[in-house]
């Protein structure tokens, strides 16, 4: 058995530091590369490429909406799946004429990674004076750069709650109870449209969790792949 983990918005395989040692009994982990594509669906089938015969599956926020593709593209293949702090709604009018301004900047302006009140404005209210913890989410977009990030940002979400009923493997929805990114209703209604879905809340943290909270989420996730690896 192996595990794929697909990182989110602006965040590289360096997300996932924390809990890779609880996550090593499940086997080699490979690591999902969202850097090159601009659709969810050619970032899915780029994971596809790397990816073992059989795995398990966990998303991140965007990587949740790549790593619902990914069982929708190859079902069998995926053993389960968990899908934190993550959505299945489209973007918003507003989050769409964000990227439209976005794609019209000048693509020669220097990108200096995320802003330091954006990714404070995630993060839990006890943690958003957390300088280690800010530099670290910032340093993960100053790694991929400015062509990552016009792409990333300009990449359409579609909505899909109307084809959650074609994830078929073991799934598990975890929430956020401090996240300002994403609702608990948003994270209630994808658990509501997978047949079966497991849903738990990390208590305590922002919309970062593997790197806010890890070993809380470790606590959750661990446990629930173990009874699903087999």
């Amino acid at each position: 058995m192996s595990i794929l983990l697909v990182p989110g918005f602006m965040a590289d395989e360096t997300l996932w530091n924390d809990l890779l040692p609880r996550l090593a009994p499940f086997g080699p982990v490979v690591h999902a590369d969202l850097r090159h594509d601009a659709t969810i669906e050619a970032m899915a089938r780029r994971a596809l490429e790397s990816a073992p015969e059989t795995f398990l599956l966990v998303g991140f926020s965007m990587g949740g909406y790549v790593a619902r593709e990914i069982a929708r593209l190859a079902p069998a293949r995926v053993r389960a799946l968990v899908l934190i702090a993550t959505s299945t709604r489209p973007d918003t009018p507003s989050l769409q004429k964000k990227k439209g301004a976005i794609g019209r900047a000048d693509a020669s302006i220097a990108f200096s990674g995320l802003s330091r009140t954006a990714v404070a404005s995630s993060l839990h209210p006890k943690d958003r004076n957390n300088d280690a913890l800010i530099e670290r989410v910032r340093a993960m977009g100053t790694r991929l750069g400015g062509e990552v990030f016009r792409r990333q940002s300009m990449l359409e979400r579609p909505g899909d709650l109307d084809r959650l009923n074609e994830i078929r493997c073991p799934t598990l929805v975890i929430a956020a109870d401090h996240d300002q990114l994403r609702s608990m209703e948003e994270a209630q209604e994808m658990q509501a449209g997978i047949a079966g879905a497991a849903f738990a809340v990390i208590a305590d943290s922002g919309h970062m969790i593997p790197i806010e909270a890890p070993q809380r989420l470790g606590d959750v996730v661990v446990p629930w792949l173990a009874r699903h690896a087999g």
